[in-house]
């Protein structure tokens, strides 16, 4: 979930931030005396929503490390190092992709797997799931994470936030477009301080009702995710067994820069990233592996 919620933060800001740099530089050519250009504001909207998304997936890798303080096992220390960089390997070769790098991060049980490209991924495990699980539901969680990665799940991530990205930048501009020239009535040939100041907010308000889209497309891709763990290991039971765990202990603390987005209560739902314990459980259950 960290990396979900990080690679959404730093999208939102890279396109407030892309936003504001057209607008100084006069790149955004497309409301003038004649009025607003929708065309030319639709193929902006693409450059912009694009650019954002994919500037995040490709230092999504450097700062989930960074986020985390995860340490890449380069050269095993000690056994336990060496079984998860072989558990990654065997699962990598089965997946059919390249040897993701391994890493362990300090913190409560938790794993992740980032990076922009199948072949260069990333797989962390934090100390606390190697402290409160067998070895059994550490290598499901695992083969969840190389799941993740064979999947093209962040790839598919990145894609999806570019159109919900491109929809907020249009739809921002058009209702700055309104305030700006029938609200305020700035009957100046460019744009005014109202349509400036309404397109910085709905950018990162029309955000998180995107983030509500983004979240439910990454909640299947949990599920399906859990069902690779369970056929590179030949059963479901150990991914079972490894999300009941999961669901009875304390959750890893998000990252203070994103702790904000950890919203509770019944909206949690429309912007949780994962499906419930159980939900999943019961999918892999239903599976009959």
């Amino acid at each position: 979930m960290k990396r979900v919620f990080l690679f959404l933060l730093t999208n939102i800001a890279v396109m407030v931030v892309l936003g504001i740099v057209t607008s100084i530089f006069g790149l955004n050519r497309f409301m003038g005396p004649g009025g607003l250009s929708i065309p030319t504001l639709m193929m902006y909207s693409l450059v912009v929503g694009f650019t954002g998304a994919f500037i995040s997936l490709l230092i999504s890798k450097p700062m989930a490390k960074f986020s985390t303080g995860a340490r890449v096992i380069s050269s095993p220390q000690n056994s336990d190092e060496a079984w998860i960089v072989a558990t990654v390997q065997k699962f990598a070769d089965k997946a059919g992709i390249g040897m993701p790098e391994v890493a362990i991060y300090e913190g409560e049980p938790n794993a992740f797997a980032t990076g922009a490209f199948k072949n260069s991924a990333l797989v962390a495990v934090s100390t606390g799931l190697l402290q409160s699980m067998t070895k059994e539901e550490v290598e499901a969680v695992i083969g969840h994470e190389v799941a993740h990665i064979a999947n093209g799940d962040m790839v598919t991530m990145t894609l999806i936030q570019g159109v919900m990205n491109t929809f907020v930048v249009f739809l921002s501009r058009v209702i700055g477009y309104f305030v700006d020239k029938v609200v305020l009535r700035n009957t100046g040939d460019g744009p005014g301080i109202g349509y400036y100041a309404t397109t910085i907010v709905l950018d990162i308000l029309l955000s998180f009702l995107a983030h509500m889209i983004v979240a439910w497309f990454s909640r299947q891709r949990e599920f399906r995710a859990d069902a690779g763990a369970a056929h590179y290991m030949g059963q479901s039971r150990s991914m079972q067994n490894a999300l009941a765990r999961l669901g009875g202990l304390q959750p890893g603390e998000l990252p203070k820069s994103v702790a904000a987005m950890g919203i509770a209560g019944g909206l949690g739902k429309l912007f949780s990233t994962h499906p419930p314990m159980e939900e999943r459980i019961a999918r892999l259950q239903a599976s009959k592996i």
